[in-house]
């Protein structure tokens, strides 16, 4: 026998809804497969689901296409603080500075690598220390370190931590749209499940393929397994 298969995404949760409400729009409601309570709570329900799943879209959406542009700004921050600290380590391998110069910039005065800038948080930490030391050092009157330039790392460096809030505001909008999302699918498929089990209560005395067919046209699903979908084909291919 074939099984009976809920829906198991949102957008099959709206057909669902939408089949068995568009039943109800042309159906007598003494001759609807379900009772009417059902119907209004559908029929009320279903704009309140639909205007949600298609929020948490939006959402999804924009937070994809702003992230591309979101990475490239990233990257560029990376690059400029990197090379920022790899000037000050040339200076001092030159003799142009001491090691002591570091201590500016919240690093260890015998540590030559660069610090690790791979995450959101790491970048905009370190980047603070950087600008702050940079600033520190020439308000004491000390020589600028150039190529690239502190105000050349600060733009990028702004612009990606101004990047990084709007980023992290977009994934807090797609969070709460999942949420809210969420909140409202278990009362979708309980009202499904209603609609699909009066259905089948009405359509009971029908023999199996009849009874399936009459419940399609309320957006009823059935599964064929493996060897069922052979067998239909075989009685297809015997009546043709």
């Amino acid at each position: 026998m074939p099984y009976r298969r809920l829906p198991n995404t949102d957008s099959a949760r709206i057909r669902a809804m939408k089949s068995a409400l568009d039943k109800g729009d042309k159906i007598h409601p003494f001759k609807l497969a379900y009772n009417q309570d059902i119907y209004v709570k559908i029929k009320s329900f279903l704009p309140q689901f639909e205007k949600a799943v298609l929020s948490q879209k939006q959402a999804l959406s924009l937070q994809a296409t702003r992230n591309k542009a979101y990475l490239n700004l990233m990257s560029k921050a990376q690059m400029y603080l990197s090379h920022f600290v790899q000037v000050l380590n040339f200076a001092i391998l030159r003799e142009e500075q001491p090691k002591s110069i570091r201590q500016y910039f919240g690093l260890n005065i015998n540590d030559k690598r660069v610090p690790s800038l791979n995450t959101e948080e790491e970048i905009i930490e370190k980047g603070r220390l950087i600008i702050e030391g940079e600033r520190k050092r020439t308000q004491e009157g000390k020589n600028p370190l150039l190529n690239p330039s502190i105000s050349l790392v600060k733009i990028h460096y702004e612009k990606f931590t101004e990047a990084y809030r709007y980023q992290k505001q977009l994934k807090e909008n797609s969070y709460k749209a999942q949420l809210k999302v969420a909140s409202l699918r278990m009362k979708a498929d309980q009202l499904i499940l209603d609609v699909w089990n009066q259905v089948e209560k009405y359509h009971e005395n029908y023999n199996p393929a009849q009874k399936r067919m009459f419940a399609t046209e309320y957006g009823l699903v059935y599964i064929f397994r493996k060897n069922e979908k052979k067998e239909k084909e075989n009685m297809f291919q015997l009546s043709a």
